[in-house]
């Protein structure tokens, strides 16, 4: 097992809990995550939804950097398009100020919310001058590309404080357009496949990053359920599913229920779109049938770390399946 494994962590709220719960399972799964050896801890970013609560990963990573000790920790991801990207470069600079070597910044490009937040979330910006999402990913490599012992004068802008350390920085997505973009800024590429799991178009886009990156090897997004037995995790999946929504402005978002698909494009005034239903590719047995399963990808694709993102709405469930799918990491280790 030459692979790493690391978490993605959404802050469910499962049926009967409030948010504060949630966010305690947060902190004790991540602590949970140190000791069984996973490499790092990420916090994602969704907005108006009570079923999460995690809108901002800035917030959490902190708490979680001062309740652990050596574990990474960093967002998946910042979704970029509705921040300054200086305000994001001086959050990470803190970050990593506070806990040198131990921060890691994911830059999604997705909305993370439906079009009403995205409207407020975005309101008073200037879109024309904020520019796509490229332009946005350049400014912020800029702002975070300050040395340490860069002198400052007066009339100089830096992202403050500038750390001896800089956050990791990752770029998220699913196509081989961001894995170029990645490439190109010499920033680590992660590929989404809990959200697409099409193997053609994940073996196109990790190699595409290889060869561009010079050899380097992208990390994986993937969806896991651990039980005991393989039926046991038949159940905890079996009401999986994805969708795919598509506008007539060339916008597509992927959310988990038809419900939300219908409240996207009534929140968007879409009358031209379509919905594309998609089965979730979700990696499900027994620890040894799911780590048989990423060994085959690692020997395939080359991956050399897994990002665990673990869709069971119990709290009890899903702290299981990721003990389950250590404990065996390490017997056989």
């Amino acid at each position: 097992m030459a692979y790493q494994l690391s978490l993605l962590d959404k802050s469910p709220v499962a049926e009967g809990e409030t948010p504060a719960q949630a966010l305690a399972r947060t902190l004790l799964l991540a602590q949970k995550a140190e000791e069984w050896g996973f490499h790092r801890f990420w916090l994602a970013e969704h907005h108006n939804t009570q079923a999460l609560a995690s809108p901002s990963p800035e917030v959490l990573i902190a708490w979680i950097l001062a309740h652990t000790r050596h574990l990474r920790v960093g967002s998946g991801g910042v979704m970029l398009q509705h921040y300054s990207p200086y305000k994001v470069a001086e959050n990470f600079n803190l970050l990593a100020s506070l806990a040198p070597g131990r921060v890691d910044l994911g830059v999604g490009k997705a909305p993370g919310g439906l079009p009403l937040s995205t409207r407020a979330l975005q309101h008073g910006i200037n879109a024309e001058a904020k520019g796509d999402f490229s332009s946005q990913l350049r400014t912020l490599e800029g702002w975070l590309n300050a040395n340490a012992s860069d002198s400052q004068t007066e009339d100089q802008l830096l992202a403050t404080p500038v750390p001896a350390r800089p956050a990791q920085r990752f770029l998220l997505g699913a196509s081989e357009g961001s894995a170029q973009l990645a490439a190109e800024l010499n920033w680590q590429f992660v590929f989404a496949a809990h959200l697409n799991g099409n193997r053609q178009e994940l073996e196109q886009t990790l190699a595409t990053y290889r060869r561009l990156s010079g050899g380097q090897s992208a990390l994986v997004a993937v969806q896991v359920i651990v039980a005991e037995s393989a039926a046991d995790a038949d159940l905890l999946a079996a009401d999986l599913q994805h969708y795919r929504v598509h506008v007539e402005n060339g916008q597509s978002v992927t959310v988990g229920t038809i419900a939300q698909a219908e409240a996207f494009i009534r929140q968007a005034n879409a009358t031209n779109y379509r919905i594309e239903p998609r089965e979730a590719a979700v990696i499900k047995g027994t620890a040894e049938q799911v780590h048989n399963e990423l060994e085959a990808l690692h020997q395939q694709y080359g991956i050399e770390e897994f990002v665990i993102d673990t869709p069971v709405s119990s709290g009890a469930a899903r702290v299981k399946s990721l003990e389950l799918l250590a404990s065996h990491r390490l017997v056989a280790a």
